[in-house]
């Protein structure tokens, strides 16, 4: 197991007598997000499979997390980035000792040139978001989160390209928790899961335009989309502005840095949304995010205030 048991936390002043706020730290993993837990699974079945090399197509968080993934288990690892990926997170990727490649405007077009070069028999092509295995991987948070707190009755999760929304379900199915309710959380420049569950499918959006680029995927996975009417649920959009005080105010209350795509889903709660009328034990999966800095959460704070 490469990724670690992460703390969930009340918040601690969100948190009431009628609803308790709860913190799943996903940020503390060792790559700075959830994506540890799908791609270490990924690669450890792909090691033992006799394979010595990884490529992944990433804006930032899946390729770390493969990147590190593949440096604990002595595999090579090779990250295709598009150039919209900032050039601290690529620093913060070569420094696992991986390959970064720079390629396209778009994850797409970073995609399509890891799938190439993902071609010999040695190598294993780890997307970032679509596969079975890392959803199971993704799964195993729900196994903390249902050891700790047994009554949770709402999770609170961003979907970029829903694999940790899969994950998610995934778990709550394993644990025959379709009583549990799920809300969902997009920014508006990137809400290409709120547009599928509308039609019924995955659509592709024509742009992203949003500050929370960790969830900007053209077209989301279609499991999700499939099995997300198995529960109660909600798909909110939020806007930049929310997703940034978000960050801020996280920030400010637990002293720690998330992405704005982490921070869209902690607005919820800041923001005391209507989704949670209802709601007793909410949990709400802090997945972190590396293309992160303390000068761009000050910037964000001045002007705020």
């Amino acid at each position: 197991m490469l990724h670690i048991r992460t703390p969930l936390l009340l918040h601690p002043t969100l948190s009431t007598a009628s609803r308790r706020i709860w913190l799943k730290l996903e940020n503390l993993q060792p790559s700075g997000s959830f994506k540890l837990r799908g791609m270490g699974l990924l690669c450890s079945e792909a090691a033992a499979q006799g394979k010595r090399k990884v490529v992944c197509p990433s804006g930032g968080n899946a390729g770390l997390a493969t990147a590190v993934a593949a440096v604990r288990l002595g595999l090579q690892a090779c990250i295709v980035v598009p150039n919209t990926t900032p050039e601290a997170t690529r620093a913060r990727i070569r420094r696992t000792g991986a390959e970064v490649i720079v390629h396209g405007k778009v994850w797409d077009e970073a995609n399509q040139r890891a799938r190439e070069l993902a071609s010999a028999a040695d190598t294993e092509y780890v997307p970032a978001f679509d596969h079975l295995v890392l959803w199971e991987g993704h799964s195993s948070m729900v196994d903390e989160i249902l050891e700790d707190c047994p009554q949770v009755d709402t999770v609170v999760t961003s979907v970029g390209g829903g694999g940790l929304l899969a994950g998610i379900l995934t778990g709550l199915l394993r644990h025959d928790r379709r009583d549990c309710r799920v809300i969902t959380c997009e920014t508006q420049g990137a809400s290409s899961f709120a547009a599928a569950m509308q039609a019924g499918h995955p659509v592709r959006l024509s742009r992203i335009d949003t500050v929370a680029m960790s969830l900007g995927a053209a077209q989301v996975a279609g499991w999700p989309v499939q099995h997300l009417s198995e529960f109660d649920h909600e798909c909110l959009v939020l806007s930049d502005d929310d997703a940034i005080m978000g960050v801020v105010r996280f920030a400010n209350d637990l002293r720690q840095l998330v992405e704005p795509a982490c921070g869209v889903s902690l607005a919820v709660a800041y923001l005391d949304h209507p989704a949670l009328a209802e709601a007793h034990d909410v949990a709400i999966i802090v997945c972190g995010g590396v293309s992160i800095s303390a000068q761009l959460v000050a910037g964000w704070a001045r002007l705020g205030a």
